[in-house]
């Protein structure tokens, strides 16, 4: 069986983070979210085809020809035609039966397993409490798949669509009939549509197991979040951790990482190869230090991502935020997460403001941007990539670069 992984999209609700690198490299505790995908379905799948579009070269570069013993294979998607369109880029290579999964979705094992045993062709689908804005499941008695209805106002069922399925290679032939949607896109479930038509059964294969569409800045924080939590009382020090540096909770001290005197890290927690923390420096939460990343003397790091090189110069507090590659933050910079009327900090994506759904968030920093000493960076504002600010500045407002 083949695992095929849609990865070809730009992720521009995600910038600036992805201004510099494909959505499905983002880290996720240590490893990235394409590199999560496959995990979860290694055990299932012999063989993996990645659709790959925006900066494809990087993913390409960043996997090579195998993951742990599984030959990968890359097809591209030159133009953003809909899912349909993407999974059409994999019938060159599949020859037998396939999943098809997202590359920029946290799940568990559970979902490519039980959708490998439901057998082609299947959908996934999981329960949730409002289905209003998924595509929404309708079963028959024997409880093979009825209907998929997109967004409906009054929901036939809860089940969702989970966006993942098992597919036999005929369904290439039915994907080249697929009509363009009223999005000029061509959609799988007008292709499943096309399948229910001529009589085909589609097993509907249920998925109760984390579910999380890393599609916005503070959904990174929570993958991050998931990841180290499954770290439980994990305590794995194969860096330099000096004396009088205390070391609480679950904390992974990777090889080549230095932990100095006087630091204080309470887990969940991952300090990673090439880190530097402290002296005196205060890391809580959970938060991930890059490859690279220092995090200078009297800093407070708190519930955060710090990107590979990032650095944070002394006197410096970083909460709730994610810090892209090669960030550099001047001494004496202070991130603000809580609003004081106690609402859920908002956001700007793709020019609308969207409630995050987080009392606490910080700031959104994409790759190479500085800050000068002093500045203050309010709650939920995004610095773009490059970009920087003046010293003593108060940055209340998206800075943006083109």
């Amino acid at each position: 069986m083949y695992g095929v992984v849609l990865a070809a999209g730009r992720g521009t609700r995600m910038r600036p983070l992805t201004d510099r690198r494909p959505k499905p490299l983002l880290p996720v505790g240590d490893r990235s979210l394409l590199e999560r995908v496959f995990d979860t379905a290694r055990d299932v799948v012999d063989e993996f085809v990645v659709v790959t579009g925006y900066r494809g070269e990087a993913i390409r570069e960043a996997i090579g020809e195998s993951y742990r013993d599984r030959p990968v294979h890359f097809v591209e998607q030159g133009e953003a035609l809909g899912t349909a369109h993407a999974v059409a880029q994999a019938a060159p290579v599949v020859d037998d039966d396939f999943l098809v999964l997202n590359g920029d979705v946290v799940v568990d094992a559970s979902l490519p397993r039980a959708l490998a045993e439901a057998g082609a062709p299947a959908v996934a689908a999981t329960e949730v409490d409002d289905p209003r804005a998924y595509g929404v499941l309708s079963t028959d008695a024997d409880g093979a798949l009825a209907d998929i209805v997109e967004k409906p106002a009054d929901p036939p069922t809860n089940l969702a669509n989970v966006g993942c399925y098992a597919f036999e290679p005929e369904v290439f032939e039915y994907i080249d009939r697929t009509p363009e949607s009223e999005r000029g896109e061509y959609e799988i479930t007008t292709t499943i549509d096309m399948l229910l038509g001529d009589g085909r059964r589609i097993d509907v294969a249920r998925y109760d197991g984390t579910w999380l569409d890393v599609g916005r800045p503070w959904e990174l924080l929570e993958a991050n979040e998931l990841a180290l939590a499954a770290l439980d009382d994990e305590r794995a020090i194969a860096g330099a951790v000096e004396e009088n540096a205390q070391l609480h909770g679950p904390v992974v001290v990777e090889a080549g990482a230095r932990v100095r005197s006087g630091a204080y890290v309470e887990g969940p927690a991952l300090i990673r190869e090439g880190a530097d923390v402290g002296p005196n420096a205060y890391v809580r939460g959970a938060t991930v230090v890059g490859p690279g990343v220092h995090v200078g003397h009297a800093v407070e790091v708190k519930n955060s991502v710090l990107m590979a090189d990032a650095s944070v110069g002394h006197l410096s507090y970083v909460g709730d935020s994610v810090l892209g590659r090669g960030v550099n933050f001047g001494a004496g910079t202070n991130v603000a997460n809580l609003r004081h009327d106690g609402e859920n900090v908002r956001q700007t994506v793709k020019g609308d403001r969207v409630d995050t759904g987080r009392r606490k968030l910080g700031a959104i920093v994409g790759d190479g941007a500085k800050t000068g000493i002093n500045t203050a960076l309010n709650a939920g504002v995004v610095l773009g990539t490059g970009e920087t600010t003046g010293p003593g500045e108060a940055l209340t407002r998206d800075r943006l670069s083109e």
